[in-house]
């Protein structure tokens, strides 16, 4: 099986609604954060990426189902997993949870493709080979 990287994200007022319940939308930033770490984690910063490599990664499509609710102040783990590892992309499945009293409580899981893309073009181009590298160390 794929290696598991958890990133802890603490939910704070803004990442509510009115009712104290994570607003939907923001499992997408916290996936996003996860996965940025994961990245540093690898040895891949975005920046250097970008400017020295002259690629950046980009979202390709989503798909999150909803468990339960997080609520303002909870402490959420946050999972990046490689199901799939293409020459030009990149298909996670990530997930979010509070540990409870009995265990792990799911609140969302989702699929998150990412693309590489050239920095001036924006054309779809290949993921280079030091970065695949890196990529298939941390997800062994």
């Amino acid at each position: 099986p794929a290696a598991e990287f958890t990133w802890t994200i603490r939910v704070y007022y803004e990442d509510t609604d009115t009712g104290g319940i994570v607003f939907y939308a923001n499992y997408l930033k916290f996936f996003e954060r996860a996965r940025t770490e994961w990245l540093r984690a690898a040895g891949v910063g975005q920046q250097a990426l970008a400017q020295e490599m002259g690629m950046m990664f980009v979202v390709r499509s989503t798909a999150l189902d909803y468990h339960a609710p997080a609520r303002l102040d909870d402490e959420l783990a946050v999972s990046v997993t490689v199901e799939r590892l293409g020459a030009a992309s990149v298909q996670f499945f990530q997930e979010a949870w509070r540990e409870t009293t009995t265990g792990r409580q799911r609140l969302c899981s989702g699929r998150i493709k990412i693309a590489c893309v050239d920095t001036q073009t924006l054309r779809p181009g290949a993921i280079p080979a030091s970065v695949i590298d890196r990529i298939k160390t941390s997800a062994a």
